[in-house]
């Protein structure tokens, strides 16, 4: 929903535009690697109904396989509900459900696509225990890992950091996982050092408008890679 101010507590207000959108962090990396020219699949669960149906058309319309996108009439499609105002700050409250219920025998029938992959990415938006494993059996084939550790845990398995090639977190990312606020690049690069020593082989921080920061196993001295200045229309 789109409105000029965030309501407050217990008020309701006006609001000018309301549209419901596919999203979801792992989907939005699988669509944009689509459209990117890769070869994608996408490894998930949703609902049996109305939201799950179009969501796997979307994908299928998006080019991406879902030979592995499973329906479960055990819960319902996860989603989020955004409040955005004129400035584009939002509000945010997320009911992941199906995405919950991903387990490891999904991960076990994928397990050709996983292996065969040049890439695989994950996230946190299912249980943090599948997400590990898929990384697992993706680093046991040679296969190179990207993890997106968000939305962000504090006691993150270590795990997750010896068996990613590739870290990419944001600065609130950051500070949940190493303590260290950033607030500058100098921060940014302290992060990477710290979260290089846990066992990630490179490490990306991203910081909005400031572009990101990239950190090596391989190149220890830190590159600054600056944004394209653009107006922020909706931060989600």
């Amino acid at each position: 929903s789109l409105t000029t101010r965030l309501p407050r507590a217990g008020e309701t207000i006006l609001g000018h535009k309301f549209f419901i959108g596919f999203g979801g962090k792992g989907a939005n990396q699988c669509v944009q690697s689509a459209r990117l020219g890769a070869k994608t699949s996408l490894i998930c669960k949703v609902g049996k109904d109305s939201f799950g149906n179009d969501y796997i058309q979307n994908l299928k319309k998006n080019g991406i396989s879902t030979a592995f996108v499973g329906q479960t009439t055990d819960a319902a499609t996860g989603t989020a509900s955004i409040i955005v105002n004129s400035e584009g700050q939002n509000v945010i409250v997320i009911v992941p459900g199906a995405n919950l219920l991903l387990n490891f025998e999904d991960l076990k029938r994928a397990s050709d696509v996983i292996c065969k992959a040049k890439v695989v990415v994950c996230q946190l938006e299912i249980t943090p225990a599948v997400s590990l494993e898929a990384l697992k059996m993706a680093r046991a084939s040679g296969v190179k890992t990207l993890f997106n550790p968000a939305p962000a845990l504090a006691d993150l398995d270590p795990q997750f950091y010896t068996h990613s090639d590739i870290f990419c977190c944001n600065e609130t990312e950051a500070e949940i996982l190493t303590g260290i606020p950033v607030g500058n690049l100098e921060d940014a690069e302290k992060v990477g050092r710290m979260l290089l020593e846990r066992g990630c082989q490179l490490v990306i921080v991203t910081l909005g408008a400031e572009g990101c920061v990239m950190i090596s196993v391989e190149e220890p001295i830190p590159k600054h890679v600056p944004a394209g200045k653009v107006r922020a229309v909706d931060t989600t």
